[in-house]
C-alpha cells in the first residue's frame, strides 16, 4: 500500500475579513487554522509584522489574531496572513474621525497649539496645516507612533486638479539622526513604481538643505489626465527604518466659463440713479449662472436618432443614457413628419423635446381663438393642475410647465382643442453618470482570479468595458463576467493568463477610467521529488512526485521519449500528486525517467535500476562418507555397537592430517 500523502500547507478553517475602523480606534483580525499550533505569519504590504507597541500578535491553539492599535490613515493597507503555503489577503479601511465639539470649545487654549505646529515646518505652507493640526488635537498616541516609525517630517497630502493643470506633492525627511541617505519611492495603486514612468507628464525631484539637513522630495504631475486620478503611496527607507504615506489625487473635468463676466453680474441696484449706491444684486448673479449652465451645447437626442443609421443606435443610447431604446424608436416612428394645416392651432409644439432630470420644461402652443379652453393629456390621460404641473393662458398662447422633471414625466403630451390635437414627445435625460471610484492597476499570478472594480454616481447605470480599445462582451466560454452591486461595477476574470495582460477601461456616458493588468508566471514549488529505484524482475516500480499547484499537468519521459499508458504502465494525476506505475518490471524498463510539468522550465529526474538475481546450478552429489580404520575386524570396515551404549568418534582436523 502506498504511504498516505501528508499535507504540505495548513488550510484556514476561518479567514480574516476586510474591516473598516475609525482613526484612533483599535481593530482585531482573527484567523483559525485546521491544525493546532500551526506556524502563522502576518504581513503588511508583503512585509512581515512583528509584535510590539503598534501590533499585538497572539496564538492559542488553532486561533490566531492580529490587533492594530491607535489606527491612523497610514494603516489603510493590504494585510496578509500566511500558514505554510496558504495565503489570505484582506484590507483595513480607515474612516476619518468626525469633528468633535470640544475642539472649538477651548478657544484661548486651542489657538496656539494649532498655530505652533503649522509654523514649524516653514517652507511648504499648503500641506503643513492640514497635516500637523490633527496630532495637536489627538494628543500623545499619534506622537508616540511617529517617534517609533516616522521618518517624514512632512507627508504628501491628497489633492485635486483640473484636467490639463499641474499639481505637486511634497514629502520632507529630516536626516539629522540618519546614518544613511534616505531613499524614496512613489507608487500608484498597490504596486506600480512611478520611477519608470517619469517623463512628459511626471517629474520626480530631490533637494537637500545642508543647514537644516532636510531632504525634500517632489512628485510633479504635469498636464493631468483623467486616468491620473486614484490612490498613491510614498515610501521612504533608511537602513532599518521605514515609513509610508497614502494619499489620493482627484482629477476634475474642465468647466467652460467663456462668455460669463462675473464683474457684470455684481451690479448694484439703486433708486437714486447713482451707480455706486444700492445693494449687490445677487439674484441677477444667480440668474446669469442658471442661463450659463443651460446654454451649454446639448444635442437633441430625437434629432440625433432621426438622422443616424441603425448601426449607431446602441452607441447613441449609451451616450445619452437611453435605457429603453426600442420604446424610444417606436415613439420616434409615430411622429408626424408632415403636419397638416390646422384651424384650431396657429402654431403647434415641436414633434419632440428633451429635458434633464430635475430641471423644468415649458411647452407652448398658439391657438387661433384666444377665448378657447384647452385640455392637456399625458399618455392619453388628463393632467390635473398641481404643484408640478402649471397651466397658463396668455392671449393666444397656452402653456404647460413641468417642474422637477423625473423619469415618470418621460411620455407623450397632447394639447386638445375641440376635435383637434397637437402632440409631442418628451424625453427626460438623466445627468451624465460619473465614475466616483477609479479602477486600480493590478498584478496577479497566472491562474489567479482578477476583479477590476469601479464605482459610479448612480445605481443601475449602464457601463462598457474595453480591453486595449476592444469592447468586452459575454461569450460562451464565460471568460469575462460582469457584476453589478448598486453603484459598484466589477469585471471578473476567473483564471488569468498571459493573454489577459493589457489596459482595461470602463466607460460611462460621463467619464471613463483605465487600469493596467499584469499577469506573471506562477512559480511552481516541488514538495516531493521522484527518487531512484532498484527493482527486481516482476516487482512493481512507482515514481511519485508532488508539486504546489494541483491544476498543473505534466508529461513523463523515459530516456527522452514520452511514456504512454498501456497494460503494464499506468499514469495518474490526483490533486498535486503525479504517479508513474510500472507493473512486472522487465530488464528493458531500466533507464532514466523524467517528469516535466507543463508551462514550467524545469523537470524532475530519477533512474530505474533493474536488479538481476543469478542462481548458480550445482549438480547433485552423494553425501560424504567416513572411512574408519577398524583394525580389519570386518570386511566392510564397520563398527558394531551394542544397542543402548554410547559411540564416540574422534575425527582429526585437516591441519592435523597435513602435519601427519
Amino acid at each position: 500500500m502506498p504511504e498516505p500523502v501528508k499535507k504540505a500547507v495548513s488550510a484556514f478553517a476561518k479567514k480574516p475579513k476586510t474591516q473598516e475602523a475609525e482613526e484612533g480606534s483599535c481593530v482585531v483580525f482573527e484567523a483559525e487554522t485546521e491544525k493546532n499550533d500551526a506556524k502563522v505569519k502576518w504581513q503588511c504590504n508583503s512585509k512581515d509584522i512583528a509584535s510590539g507597541d503598534k501590533y499585538v500578535i497572539t496564538a492559542d491553539g488553532k486561533k490566531h489574531s492580529l490587533a492594530i492599535k491607535a489606527i491612523t490613515k497610514e494603516d489603510a493597507n493590504v494585510y496578509t496572513v500566511i500558514a505554510g503555503s496558504s495565503k489570505v489577503k484582506f484590507d483595513l479601511k480607515v474612516v476619518l474621525k468626525p469633528a468633535e465639539a470640544p475642539v472649538d470649545a477651548p478657544g484661548e487654549t486651542g489657538v496656539e497649539p494649532e498655530l505652533a505646529p503649522a509654523a514649524a515646518p516653514t517652507e511648504d505652507q499648503t500641506a503643513a496645516p492640514t497635516h500637523d493640526a490633527p496630532p495637536a488635537e489627538e494628543g500623545q498616541p499619534p506622537d508616540t507612533r511617529q517617534d517609533l516609525t516616522g521618518l517624514f517630517t512632512e507627508k504628501p497630502q491628497s489633492g485635486e486638479v483640473t484636467v490639463g493643470e499641474n499639481i505637486t506633492f511634497v514629502a520632507k525627511v529630516n536626516a539629522e539622526s540618519l546614518l544613511k541617505k534616505p531613499t524614496i519611492k512613489w507608487f500608484k495603486g498597490k504596486w506600480m513604481d512611478l520611477a519608470s514612468k517619469s517623463g512628459k507628464h511626471l517629474q520626480l525631484k530631490e533637494t537637500y538643505d545642508r543647514s537644516s539637513k532636510v531632504y525634500t522630495f517632489e512628485m510633479q504631475i504635469i498636464a493631468a489626465k483623467p486616468n491620473f486620478a486614484g490612490a498613491y503611496r510614498c515610501e521612504v527607507t533608511s537602513r532599518d527604518k521605514f515609513d509610508s504615506c497614502n494619499f489620493e489625487l482627484a482629477v476634475h473635468e474642465a468647466c467652460a466659463t467663456e462668455g460669463f463676466d462675473i464683474r457684470t453680474a455684481f451690479r448694484r441696484t439703486s433708486t437714486d440713479g447713482k451707480e455706486d449706491s444700492g445693494e449687490l444684486d445677487f439674484s441677477t448673479l444667480l440668474k446669469k449662472r442658471a442661463v450659463q449652465v443651460s446654454s451649454e451645447p446639448d444635442l437633441d437626442v430625437w434629432n440625433v436618432l432621426s438622422h443616424a443609421p441603425s448601426s449607431e443606435y446602441e452607441k447613441i443610447a449609451f451616450q445619452h443614457g437611453i435605457t429603453d431604446l426600442r420604446g424610444m424608436l417606436k415613439r420616434l416612428k409615430k411622429m408626424k413628419k408632415e403636419e397638416k394645416k390646422s384651424a384650431a392651432f396657429l402654431k403647434k409644439m415641436d414633434p419632440a423635446y428633451q429635458v434633464t432630470k430635475g430641471q423644468k420644461i415649458k411647452l407652448a402652443v398658439e391657438v387661433a381663438n384666444p377665448d378657447v379652453e384647452v385640455k392637456w393629456l399625458k399618455n392619453g390621460q388628463a393632467i390635473q393642475p398641481t404643484g408640478r404641473y402649471i397651466f397658463e393662458s396668455v392671449g393666444n398662447m397656452r402653456y404647460i410647465t413641468i417642474n422637477h422633471c423625473s423619469l415618470a414625466d418621460d411620455a407623450a403630451y397632447c394639447c386638445v382643442v375641440g376635435e383637434e390635437k397637437c402632440t409631442t414627445e418628451l424625453f427626460v435625460k438623466e445627468p451624465p453618470i460619473m465614475i466616483v471610484k477609479n479602477l486600480e492597476d493590478q498584478m496577479v499570478m497566472k491562474g489567479e482570479r482578477v476583479e477590476l472594480e469601479c464605482e459610479v454616481s448612480e445605481e443601475g447605470a449602464n457601463v462598457k468595458w474595453e480591453k486595449d480599445g476592444v469592447e468586452l462582451t459575454r461569450d460562451e466560454s464565460f471568460k469575462y463576467r460582469f457584476k453589478k452591486d448598486g453603484c459598484k461595477h466589477v469585471l471578473i476574470i476567473n483564471e488569468a493568463t498571459k493573454e489577459d495582460c493589457g489596459h482595461y477601461k470602463v466607460k460611462t456616458n460621463g467619464g471613463e477610467s483605465m487600469a493596467e493588468l499584469l499577469v506573471q508566471e506562477k512559480d511552481l514549488e516541488v514538495y516531493q521529488s521522484i527518487a531512484d529505484l532498484t527493482v527486481k524482475a516482476k516487482d512493481q516500480a512507482v515514481f511519485k512526485c508532488e508539486v504546489s499547484d494541483e491544476k498543473v499537468k505534466g508529461t513523463w519521459y523515459k530516456n527522452g521519449v514520452e511514456v504512454k499508458s498501456d497494460a503494464r504502465i499506468n499514469i495518474t494525476h490526483i490533486g498535486r500528486i503525479h504517479k508513474l506505475t510500472i507493473d512486472e518490471v522487465k530488464p528493458e524498463d531500466e533507464g532514466d525517467y523524467t517528469f516535466v510539468p507543463d508551462g514550467h522550465a524545469f523537470n524532475l529526474s530519477a533512474k530505474l535500476n533493474f536488479l538481476e538475481v543469478k542462481i548458480d546450478y550445482v549438480p547433485r552429489q552423494d553425501p560424504p562418507k567416513i572411512h574408519l580404520d577398524c583394525m580389519g575386524r570386518t570386511a566392510e570396515s564397520t563398527i558394531v555397537v551394542v544397542a543402548g551404549n554410547k559411540l564416540r568418534l574422534d575425527v582429526p582436523s585437516l591441519e592435523t592430517l597435513h602435519q601427519q
